[in-house]
This record gives C-alpha cells, structure tokens and sequence, in this order.
C-alpha cells in the first residue's frame, strides 16, 4: 500500500479554457497542459488539469481543495502552475496570501515577439515579478529559455523556466514520399509573427521544383486576427492562376481530429518569427512527419531549421527532408533530449515547499 508522504507533491496546471467559448480557437494551452501533466504523471509525479473560465472558477476549486484536506489520506495540492498571464495581479495577490503552504507559478506562454499580440501579458508579468519579491510562494515563469534569459538580464529577477514537454508513444510508422501530389501543411493563427506568407511561397517553390502533379498548401481556417486577413488575401493572390497548386483550408479542430490531419501531411512549414515551444512541429513527430521550421523552435534538429525570411532556404530544407528517411527519427531524438532537460527543470519546480 502507497504510503502518502506530507510532502509528497500534487501539481494543478489551470489554463484558461477558451475552447468553451463557441468559435473561439486557442486550445493550445489545453494541449500543452494535457501534455506536461502527461510526462508528469509518467515521472510518479500527482497531476491534475483545471481548466477555468474566470478567477472565480479558480477560487471554487481551491475551496473544494481546502474542504478535502479534511479527509483522510488527502494528499493536499502543494503546486499551482497557471498557463499565460491573464489572472489580475490583485487577485493573485490574495490567492498566495490566502494558500501559503502553496507554490504558484504563471507561466508566459511564449517568447518575446509572441507577446506582442497581448501586451497586458507583459505589464501582469511585471506586476508578478514585483509581488513575488514579497510574497516567497509566488512565481512568474516561462516556457522559454531565451525570454527567461532576457527577463533576468533585463530586470534583474528571478524567472522560473517550465518548459513545454511532449511525451512521445510509439512514433507512427509511414512510408516515405514518392513523387506525385504533395501535401504541405502550416497549421497556426494566421498571425504575421507565425510567416505563413513565407511558407506558402517555400511550398509553391517545392511544387514546382519536384514537378509535382498536385500540390496542396495546407492552412488553418475559422481565425484571422492581428492582419491575418490581409496574409490570406496575399497568400490567395500568390496562388492564383499557378498550375497544380492550390490552397485548402482547414478550420479548427479537436486535438484528436487535428492530429489526424497532420498525419495526412507529406511534411509540415513552421517558419515562425517567435516560439516558446511549437506545439505542431511535435504533433508532427508524433504522426511520423517532419517539419522545416525557423531556428525559433530550437530543439528541432539543426537540418530542420531554416532562414525565416529566406522562401528559398525554406524550399530547400523541404526539398532535402521529403527525401530523408532518418529525419522522422532524427526528429524523435530531439524531442526526447528536450522533454529530458524540461523534466529536470519542472522537478526543480516541484521540490520547491513552503
């Protein structure tokens, strides 16, 4: 029989849960959630998912907590990680005051030029950064290494680093590309920050240089913000009238029924600007496809990476990955080295009490 120790740790990862709200698209920090409590759990670690609305779905659920502490062989919640910047600072103010045998951390969700998009994220991770100087189980945090980095040398305080992990099972076996159609997917909001525009044109340069019979540019439909409208005129501008080559949206999906689309995929363009972790390019890994991404997303192997503003670097990693049987594993080792150097640190964080 288990014996449960006092100081045995019990992680919640509450993130915002904006799937609930109709036509709205960011599950990506449900994802990652899912993920991190997954590699977790399979390290021996306590693990639960709270997906939220409001900070009073928050509170509701740590007063559920503190009513079960009262049962026997209860073991008490000692880690609260919060997915991305959104809760006011006051409210978090209390929320440590009021649980002092409680570590809490938020977690950017992204590096520098993602935030750009939500510029409140940076004023609260400021505010964070100040009322963890007071408030010793309070933490701001990051899934990247070079904000975590810029943030030290810039303000001088602390930033605890949790990264993304992505816990592989059996990788998909799939047969290498032959010659024909080819499908090409970049799969994210179409934001100026994730190069779409860049990667759209890499892929007619792949169609054209392998003579393919059909080329199909793959694009997540249903959200444009932030200019996106504009990137998907271009992107159609680009298009239009070129022999063989077309675009075909996909609109938002469940995680499952998404995977299944990247598995459908000949190789995938992920030549962001700005990444903390790039949750596609491991779904990709996960269903057997490579991916050609910017040095953004680097714990991808180096031959992975190319020059964002370079359309042609882009089509020529594409062109030697669609004919590189090794690079679906070399992929998976990746991966791996990186999920080992994320437990480590998420452990770190765990070892941390009151």
């Amino acid at each position: 029989m288990l014996r449960v120790q006092h100081h045995t740790p019990r992680l919640a990862i509450a993130y915002k849960n904006f799937a609930a709200a109709q036509n709205v698209s960011h599950i990506g920090l449900g994802v990652s959630a899912t993920q991190n409590a997954k590699a977790l759990r399979a390290a021996g670690y306590i693990v639960e998912i709270w997906p939220i609305n409001s900070f009073q779905d928050l509170q509701a659920l740590m007063k559920t907590e503190q009513q079960a502490r009262t049962l026997a062989h209860h073991v008490p919640l000692s880690h609260l990680v919060i997915s991305a910047p959104w809760i006011a600072t006051a409210n978090l103010a209390s929320l440590a005051a009021q649980n002092p045998d409680l570590e809490i951390a938020v977690v950017s969700h992204s590096n520098i030029g993602f935030l750009q998009a939500d510029p409140r994220a940076i004023e609260l991770l400021r505010q964070g950064s100040e009322l963890a100087q007071g408030c010793p189980n309070f933490h701001v945090a990051g899934n990247s290494q070079r904000f975590q980095t810029w943030w030290q040398a810039t303000y001088g305080t602390a930033m605890t680093l949790l990264p993304n992990m992505y816990p592989m099972g059996p990788a998909r076996a799939r047969p290498m590309w032959q010659r024909g159609s080819l499908r090409l997917g970049c799969f994210c909001a179409i934001r100026p920050y994730k190069n779409v525009l860049t990667a759209a044109a890499a892929a007619l340069e792949v169609g054209q240089r392998l003579r393919v019979t059909d080329l199909e540019f793959w694009i997540s439909g249903g959200r444009r913000e932030g200019g996106g409208q504009t990137i998907f005129a271009a992107i159609q501008q680009m298009y239009l009238n070129v022999p063989r080559a077309k675009v075909v949206e996909q609109n938002w999906q469940s995680w499952p029924q998404f995977l299944t689309t990247v598995g459908s995929m000949d190789l995938l363009l992920q030549p962001s600007y700005t990444e903390g972790f790039n949750m596609v390019t491991a779904d990709g890994i996960a269903q057997g496809v490579a991916s050609v991404v910017s040095d953004a997303i680097a714990w991808a192997p180096r031959n992975w990476q190319a020059a964002t503003d370079d359309a042609s670097d882009i089509a020529n990693k594409a062109v030697a990955l669609l004919h590189d049987p090794t690079a679906v594993q070399e992929g998976i080792t990746a991966l791996d080295v990186h999920n080992s150097t994320a437990l480590i640190l998420w452990e770190k964080f765990l070892t941390l009490f009151p």
